[in-house]
């Protein structure tokens, strides 16, 4: 049972009696939250600290099929991870998607403006959860040191998130009637970095923990290393100078923490595949995660969460069970027929264009690398159509299987949770981090770092690793988790003159480039009209 934000919806139905369903930055279809509450009591100030963390996991205060906390958009599409993802994702080399639903076109064939659906809902649900957490700060800063560090940590990641998409942003650290002034993404990162380096010492020791923890799914002291780690791995791109030896300290901070990759696999399942499974709270596989955000089909539901990245990425005639080829994914309701992987992807683990048109669990096998988990039956590996789920291997990452063989919560939705941070990426931010450092190559220990991750897929070591090579790293561990726009910028390989293509890139089949202005999303023009002190970024 995940035992810490079960008591998510009592939480937000008490908010929405105060009047406080939800906050942004100044758009017109949104009420704010008045600044003038008051939290009363012990109970709500807990029911408050419980809504920032929800925010990343839920769309609202009802559960999936209830309402949403951003007026005007539908729940199920703002949710913070599924937005993180479709623009992180589907506008690189990695992911597309057959669904027709407005924007997704526009994301693969990277051209999109202040008018975006998805950007506008990732853009509110964002500024929701900052001032969530503004508001929690305002009224209850001094109540618990530890939850107050916390909820500082929510904001930062949010307003790092935000900072990361969208560039120069609206800024304020209380809630206020009055309008958000905006702020450099220079002056945005300086305000991370300082409140996650202040925040530290109060945080909870980092220790991994499973879901019979009481405090599972709170961050703790390895989290602030975790985002202080990506702030410097891509410092360059937000400040113009590098940071890399403290890119290089923090992910060494994760790498020597309690926290730990996880090895063991169990039931036939991978030690990589116990990452994406229903019961990855529970197994060993929750000591490598960081950061969790929870999922239970009885107790937190979501569309826009693992049920999203789960859903999306099969349809009913796949089967990612090698044990029962007449279950899916482990929800009864959990085949889209939408997101799938790009040729570009599948090439990371066949650079020979030689991927067999097989089942999941051996394809792994025919790419001598457990992490290469696509369904080639009655698929081909070209997305020649990008709106035939068929065309591109599908990605059967993402189960609600559990490997101890145990029944899900519930039939429909997921049980799993989605490691927003885990180990894996402190060893690929210390590679890279000491390779520039070295003149573009691996260091002894960047080498042994990135083995490590090989070894846990069962794929061959190598003696060392170029940066290119290690790109592809991060796409081989990390495809379809959320992040892969960011480690195409942070390498000049987006937008702008460069030598990197990808299939649809720009528009064309074949790839082709677009502005560098793409690099950083367009500020919703719903906000600019809202709200005249901000301007709207180069480019759009």
């Amino acid at each position: 049972m995940k035992r810490y934000i079960k008591h998510i919806v009592p939480a937000a139905v008490l908010l929405m009696a105060m009047g406080t369903t939800t906050s942004c930055t100044g758009d017109l279809d949104v009420t704010p939250i008045d600044p003038n509450l008051v939290i009363l009591d012990d109970s709500s100030v807990d029911y408050l600290f419980n809504k920032c963390y929800a925010n990343f996991a839920l769309a609202g205060n009802t559960g999936a099929d209830g309402d949403c906390d951003i007026d005007g958009l539908d729940g199920g599409t703002t949710g913070l991870v599924r937005q993180m993802w479709n623009s992180n994702e589907l506008t690189t080399d990695e992911a597309i998607c057959a669904w027709g639903d407005p924007g997704i076109s526009n994301f693969h064939f990277n051209d999109y403006d202040g008018s975006h659906p998805m950007l506008r809902g990732y853009y509110y649900r964002l500024y929701n959860g900052i001032t969530l957490c503004n508001h929690y700060l305002d009224v209850a800063a001094d109540k618990d040191a530890t939850k107050t560090a916390e909820v500082r940590f929510l904001r930062a990641l949010q307003y790092y998130l935000a900072m990361d998409a969208y560039g120069n942003i609206p800024f304020l650290t209380t809630v206020s009637s009055e309008k958000a002034q905006q702020a450099s993404r220079a002056e945005i990162y300086s305000f991370i970095e300082s409140e996650l380096l202040e925040i530290e010492p109060s945080l909870n020791d980092a220790k991994p923990k499973t879901s019979s923890d009481s405090n599972y799914g709170r961050v703790d002291k390895a989290a602030a290393w975790m985002l202080l780690m990506r702030l410097y791995l891509n410092a360059e791109v937000y400040t113009g100078t590098a940071q890399w030896a403290k890119a290089a300290e923090y992910a060494q901070k994760v790498m020597n923490s309690s926290y730990k990759l996880n090895t063991t696999g169990q039931n036939g399942w991978s030690a990589y595949q116990m990452l994406f499974m229903g019961d990855n709270g529970e197994s060993s596989a929750a000591q490598e995660c960081i950061y969790p955000i929870l999922c239970d089909g009885a107790l937190t539901t979501s569309y826009g969460t693992f049920f999203f990245l789960q859903a999306s990425t099969f349809n009913g005639d796949m089967h990612a069970n090698p044990n029962d080829a007449a279950a899916t994914n482990g929800s009864s309701d959990g085949a889209w027929s939408g997101n799938r992987a790009r040729l570009d992807l599948v090439n990371k683990f066949f650079p020979n264009n030689d991927a067999p048109n097989v089942e999941s669990y051996n394809m792994t096998a025919a790419a001598s690398d457990d992490r290469a988990i696509f369904w080639g039956v009655d698929h081909t590996a070209s997305a020649t159509d990008p709106n035939t789920f068929s065309n591109g291997f599908g990605v059967a990452k993402f189960v609600n299987f559990k490997s101890d063989g145990s029944a899900a919560h519930n039939p429909k939705f997921p049980d799993a949770d989605f490691f927003f941070f885990r180990v894996a990426e402190a060893y690929l931010t210390y590679a890279e981090a000491t390779a520039r450092q070295n003149g573009g190559a691996t260091t002894a220990e960047g080498t042994s770092a990135i083995n490590a991750l090989r070894s846990r897929a069962n794929a061959a070591q190598r003696a060392g690793y170029s940066l290119n090579e290690i790109l592809d790293e991060w796409s081989r561990e990390f495809y379809f988790e959320g992040r892969r726009r960011v480690d195409l910028i942070r390498y000049g390989y987006f937008g702008g003159n460069n030598s990197y293509t990808w299939q649809w890139k720009g528009g064309a089949l074949n790839g082709r480039q677009f502005s560098a202005d793409r690099n950083i999303f367009a500020i919703p023009t719903t906000d600019l009209t809202a709200n005249e002190n901000l301007k709207q970024n180069p480019g759009y």
